[in-house]
């Protein structure tokens, strides 16, 4: 059983929502990824996503795009993503890492040695958000013969027959996006995403993140109240550019902390 499974099977036992959240690799300086990942694992994150820096990331709002420029100017690789989730792992073997990115970069490296160097990295599973089920059949088959998770993403547009493709080949969690548009977008309607979510549980039988645009305590626990785990980007990137460097892991520490305990009254 894989860290996430493990992860979400002991949230369901102890009553709790999960706490996913997200931070892009380098940013905002390299020497900072690791103990941010940290950090958000103190403030009560479960599940942590970390971004792979990418030029054109066609799902990110501005918030995330000015994060992956600002970690590209450090020259962050795919390879220095690995070594932050294995410098992660020396002192951390229970929280699970999910990396977040796009096609273009390992299909640059190739899906296979891709598969390889996050497996021995220490890394849990995958987000690609331009790999759809139907086109990545073989590599989600890979992924999971080296117990890694492959999380595809599920939106207010998606048709039943992308459901059930999601079903067929997604593992570890599934990601509703709550919102028509990009990361960081305002505006949840709890009552539609109430809805989705009951749809797609017909067909997925894995937990459901609900994520993009849930930026404060007070929307978390009420997407919390439809979900198995509330996913929080963007509003974690603007406390670290609201605040100086050094101070970045308290900060990030302390929201994620406001988060977890809103979570945990209701």
């Amino acid at each position: 059983m894989s860290r996430i499974a493990q992860t979400f099977d002991a949230l369901k036992e102890q009553g709790k929502t999960g706490l996913v959240t997200f931070i892009t690799a380098g940013d905002p300086a390299p020497e900072l990824t690791v103990p941010l990942l940290h950090a958000l694992v103190e403030g009560g994150a479960d599940v942590l996503e970390l971004g792979v820096p990418f030029s054109d990331p066609m799902a990110e709002g501005p918030v995330i795009q000015r994060a992956c420029e600002r970690a590209l100017t450090f020259g962050v690789s795919m390879t220095d993503v690995f070594g932050y989730v294995a410098e992660f792992r020396k002192t951390n073997q229970h929280t699970p890492i999910v990396l977040m990115g796009y096609a273009n970069p390992i299909e640059r490296m190739g899906q296979s040695e891709f598969v390889r160097r996050a497996k021995a990295a220490g890394a849990d599973g995958a987000i690609v958000v331009d790999y759809p089920p139907e086109e990545c059949e073989a590599f989600a088959a890979e992924m999971k013969a080296n117990d890694l998770d492959v999380i595809f993403l599920l939106a207010p547009t998606s048709t039943t027959e992308r459901v059930k493709q999601v079903a067929r080949h997604g593992s570890g969690f599934s990601y509703y996006v709550s919102l028509k548009g990009v990361t960081g977008a305002g505006g949840i309607d709890t009552a539609d995403v109430a809805k989705r979510v009951a749809a797609i549980r017909e067909h997925v039988k894995l937990p459901i993140g609900v994520g993009f645009g849930i930026r404060d305590a007070q929307t978390a626990k009420s997407v919390a109240s439809v979900a198995d785990a509330v996913v929080i980007g963007s509003r974690i990137i603007q406390e670290l550019e609201n605040t100086p460097k050094e101070q970045g892991p308290a900060a990030v520490r302390a929201f994620v902390a406001g988060i977890r305990q809103a979570l945990d009254a209701r």
